[in-house]
Formats: structure tokens, C-alpha cells, sequence
């Protein structure tokens, strides 16, 4: 959900749609890959299938190739564009996270630690918004972007960039929800 979520965030920083008829994605696909064959192995059609789409002898895809598709020319789609939204979020801007999640603590004695449902809306600074876009970049798994998010939550949102609750750990589960906005 958070690699998705940041997906979804970089993409909103596109200047144009991406294309949206079957052989216009497929035609960008071969532009990239240089090629039919790469695209089909990547697709896992045939050859022929990918050239008939190129010439538009075949115009409605299966919705599972139609996913993929789309998928693909989203992951390579404007990748200048890509790199300076996530650039400016990673230096200067920060990145907004919208979540609804069960948040836990680990607190000093006397204080309460029953975990409980919460919406929040937080701008994280950069150096959380440049963690995560690297540790999305080099194959993290969910769980170590929600760890990150977790962190980022814990130092600015519940102990306010270290003016209180010195030894509070939030523990960051149940997603339900979550959205980046840059």
C-alpha cells in the first residue's frame, strides 16, 4: 500500500496523461524497449500479438493485459518529470502523508498504551520524503516503508520534532489507509 502510495504521489506531478488507447501504449512501449520482442516477453503475449497491437489490428485488450499495460507505460511514462517531483520532495518541499491507522505506544509509566484508530494528515520534511523515495527505489518491501512512515509520524507529529514525549515509540499498524501528496 505505501510503495503504491508513493507511486501515486509522482504521478500526480505528470505533465500530460499517458496515452490512452492500447496500440498508443503499446507503440510507447516498443519506442522504449526498442522492440516487440522485449515488450512480449515483459507482457507475456507473443510477438505477433505485440505487432498487431502496433499496427491496430487489435484495439481492446483482456483487462489483465489491459492492467499491465497500463502498469508499464505508468512506470516509464515522463521519467524527467518523475525525477524532479521526487528531487524537490526529497530537498526542499517534503512529502504529505494522509493515513488512517491503528497507532501504539511505548511510553514512560503511567501513561496510556492502548493502541487506537487514527486519521492523520502530516507533512513529513524532506529527509523522510528522500527515505522513502530511496528505499522505494531499492526494493523495499511494505513493511520497511511503513517503518520509515512510522518513524516520520513519531518524531514531527507525537513528540513534535522533540519538544515532547522524549521516550514514546509508536508502533504503526492495522493500515487501513494511506495517500502521499508532494
Amino acid at each position: 500500500m505505501v510503495g503504491e502510495g508513493l507511486d501515486k504521489a509522482v504521478q500526480r506531478a505528470f505533465t500530460r496523461p499517458i496515452p490512452k488507447s492500447a496500440g498508443a501504449q503499446m507503440r510507447y512501449l516498443v519506442k522504449q524497449y526498442k522492440g516487440t520482442r522485449a515488450v512480449a516477453q515483459m507482457l507475456r503475449v507473443s510477438q505477433r500479438t505485440v505487432e498487431r497491437y502496433v499496427k491496430d489490428q487489435i484495439k481492446k485488450p483482456r483487462r489483465d493485459l489491459a492492467l499491465r499495460l497500463e502498469n508499464e507505460v505508468k512506470k516509464r511514462w515522463q521519467p524527467q518529470i518523475r525525477a524532479r517531483a521526487k528531487q524537490a520532495a526529497a530537498t526542499s518541499t517534503g512529502i504529505v502523508i494522509d493515513t488512517r491507522a491503528r497507532f501504539g505506544y511505548t511510553a514512560a509509566p503511567g501513561t496510556t498504551d492502548d493502541a487506537r484508530l487514527r486519521h492523520l494528515t502530516v507533512a513529513l520534511p524532506p529527509t523522510y520524503a528522500a527515505r522513502l523515495f530511496e528505499a522505494r527505489d531499492q526494493g523495499a518491501d511494505d513493511r520497511q516503508l511503513q517503518n520509515i512512515a512510522a518513524e516520520g509520524l513519531q518524531e514531527i507529529y507525537f513528540k513534535e520534532g522533540g519538544r515532547r514525549a522524549a521516550g514514546l515509540l509508536v508502533e504503526y499498524t492495522d493500515l487501513e489507509h494511506i495517500e502521499f501528496d508532494l
